[in-house]
């Protein structure tokens, strides 16, 4: 993943409504729903909902199928596994195995091992 893609991808989670609604359609897995449905759970306005999908959609975060009258939205759950796996692609510089133990014992091993700077007093 390209950092352009991944920076449109985080602006457009960056609203409190999309991020409630991306965490509906991931809990919604392959069903996914439609508009009407995500606005009655989340308690938003239908309008509101539509404008926020559209921006989803465009960035790439949702899909859209049309279904007679209604478009069922899906989060598109292969591009959040390739934008957590560019997160995490350098985890603990390079060795994701280190992520696992608790951070004072294995995060950033080579800052454990140099010594912290001290300030030495000036002549």
């Amino acid at each position: 993943m390209e950092k352009h893609t991944a920076t449109k991808l985080f602006e457009s989670l960056s609203s409190g409504i999309r991020l409630d609604i991306y965490r509906l359609l991931v809990k919604c897995g392959r069903d996914g729903m439609v508009a009407g449905q995500i606005a009655a759970t989340l308690d938003l306005p239908p309008n509101n909902v539509s404008f926020h999908l559209k921006g989803m959609n465009h960035a790439g975060l949702v899909t859209v199928e049309q279904e007679g009258r209604f478009q069922r939205y899906r989060a598109n759950l292969p591009q959040m596994l390739e934008l957590i796996a560019y997160l995490t692609e350098e985890c603990c510089a390079g060795h994701p195995e280190h992520c696992l133990v608790p951070p004072a014992e294995s995060c950033c091993p080579e800052a454990a091992r140099s010594p912290t700077p001290t300030s030495s007093p000036e002549s």
